[in-house]
């Protein structure tokens, strides 16, 4: 590439670009003054200072300029301009947690009253059971902070900064098993195929760091594989390639595929850049593929982050103190702990949405000991993560989520012994929090019955999750749309409403 200084010397020595110049017309006009998408992504390689653009990079194009108008974004003033996701894997039980029941104390191995069940739907593990015996919690709970907000003792670290959480004991879902469960959560539908929470943001907002994608994501390696997880979770879906998540990794090469292969130097890489996209330019004029721009786009961010990574991976530069606080993990890269340090790393970066997943929350047996591991190796670094936040000023403008897909029913699944114990998925009411950006702090926000087993007051639907948290990030979940197959969809569907009693 050494040779070709110009371009018209390039397309000399290419008969590939005479070929394709001959089907280029009016199109090559727009890509020749740089007005074209991927002219500009071109300049994205200098900083954008070659079209002097300023650095935050604009949401795409739907190529519907009416569509284009009507999501204009932000649609209004956002609460939030970042949100962290600790995504509980495998559902959390409310009973250990959060949703405190002193009434079942006296009601162990008494069967769940049918006026409670109400002949609603039970899962293919506990259908066949002869009884459905219902069993307390095994922890004690407490009252803490100003709020005076009831707290499992398995979670003391959670407990002190009750104050700055709101609470949901409501949340609801249809679905009854993982993986519809949390494909539901992260996409708006239970089947596989739609866009992620964090590539619609990405899609609709852009990003604010141009060496650093707008949707990362992070997999505890600590967490008990007892559900999987799959890359779509994290997916574009129907959206153009470059809003998937990225997934970054613990070792010496976070992000796969970034790194220069052995014996290549890379001096001429932001070269080869140049032509590459060249001739993606040539390629997408005369084709019109829209996933062209998102390949150039794609390759210029890998460009950046060769840089950019190691930087934000590094924990070096952090004080004994911020270790400390976090807990004895977060110096063991991939760890729960680790990731949440990482995660205020990124944050502060300006990267828009870190989904964090951690595994291990299933318990239909061994609840007691397992669910004690799973707060042990999150309450810590959680805590850690909103104080974190809140002293470097960043809570203030940063939406703080914990919570998994669904939670556990108030009866054990099989055999129940005063240690051994398990509980089955229960969809009907479960327990989530969201703290920072918009959200009343040191609130509780609606009623489970005794039984936490139904909702009797104030329902959030997980459309209705979703809904707000578009809205605190300052995007009108009815207006932000993508036509696919000739029907604009969005990730609410045609459902979910802003759960507006918990905002300030």
């Amino acid at each position: 590439m050494a040779d070709f200084h110009h371009d018209e010397e390039f397309r000399l020595h290419t008969p590939e670009f005479n070929e394709l110049n001959k089907k280029l017309d009016r199109r090559e006009f727009l890509t020749k003054t740089s007005l074209g998408i991927g002219a500009l992504a071109v300049g994205s390689l200098f900083g954008n200072s070659l079209f002097g653009s300023s650095p935050k990079t604009s949401a795409a194009s739907t190529g519907d300029l009416e569509a284009d108008i009507l999501r204009a974004l932000p649609h209004f003033a956002p609460k939030a301009k970042r949100v962290v996701y600790l995504f509980q894997s495998g559902g959390p039980s409310q009973f250990e947690t959060f949703d405190y029941k002193p009434m079942l104390a006296n009601m162990m191995g008494q069967n769940l009253p049918d006026s409670v069940r109400k002949g609603q739907r039970l899962t293919g593990m506990s259908a066949n059971q002869s009884a459905l015996p219902m069993v307390p919690s095994f922890c004690k709970f407490n009252q803490h902070g100003e709020s005076r907000t009831w707290m499992s003792e398995l979670m003391p670290f959670t407990a002190e900064v009750v104050d700055e959480l709101c609470i949901i004991k409501s949340m609801h879902s249809e679905a009854i098993n993982h993986d519809p469960a949390i494909t539901f959560f992260q996409t708006g539908n239970q089947l596989p195929g739609r866009p992620s929470i964090g590539s619609w943001i990405s899609y609709g907002l852009g990003s604010d760091n141009n060496n650093l994608p707008t949707f990362i994501v992070l997999v505890s390696k600590n967490g008990q594989k007892d559900q999987p997880l799959y890359a779509r979770l994290w997916g574009n879906g129907f959206l153009p390639s470059k809003h998937q998540g990225v997934q970054f990794r613990a070792g010496k090469d976070p992000v796969l595929f970034l790194n220069n292969p052995d014996g290549y130097d890379g001096k001429d890489r932001k070269e080869m850049l140049e032509y590459l996209s060249k001739l993606n330019q040539m390629q997408n004029a005369a084709y019109g593929d829209p996933e062209v721009d998102a390949r150039i786009a794609q390759y210029e961010m890998a460009y950046r982050m060769q840089t950019s990574v190691p930087e934000v991976m590094s924990t070096a530069d952090e004080p004994n103190e911020i270790f400390e606080m976090y807990g004895p993990d977060s110096r063991d890269s991939g760890t729960y702990a680790a990731n949440c340090l990482l995660a205020r790393k990124l944050l502060e970066k300006d990267v828009k949405f870190v989904q964090l997943y951690h595994q291990g929350w299933d318990q239909h047996s061994g609840l007691p000991s397992g669910i004690a591991t799973q707060c042990k190796a999150t309450d810590q670094a959680t805590a850690a993560l909103i104080k974190d936040l809140k002293q470097r000023g960043l809570l203030e403008d940063t939406l703080v989520i914990w919570g998994g897909e669904f939670g556990r029913t108030v009866y054990s699944q099989g055999k129940l012994t005063a240690n051994d114990y398990g509980r089955d998925h229960h969809p009907r009411c479960f327990t989530m929090w969201m703290a920072g950006a918009g959200v009343k702090p040191g609130i509780t926000y609606g009623e489970t019955d005794d039984f936490s087993y139904n909702i009797v007051k104030d329902p959030v639907h997980v459309h209705d999750f979703q809904a707000t948290l578009l809205h605190l990030m300052g995007i009108d979940h009815e207006r932000l749309t993508y036509k696919f197959q000739g029907r604009r969809f969005r990730l609410t569907d045609v459902e979910g409403k802003v759960v507006k009693d918990i905002l300030t």
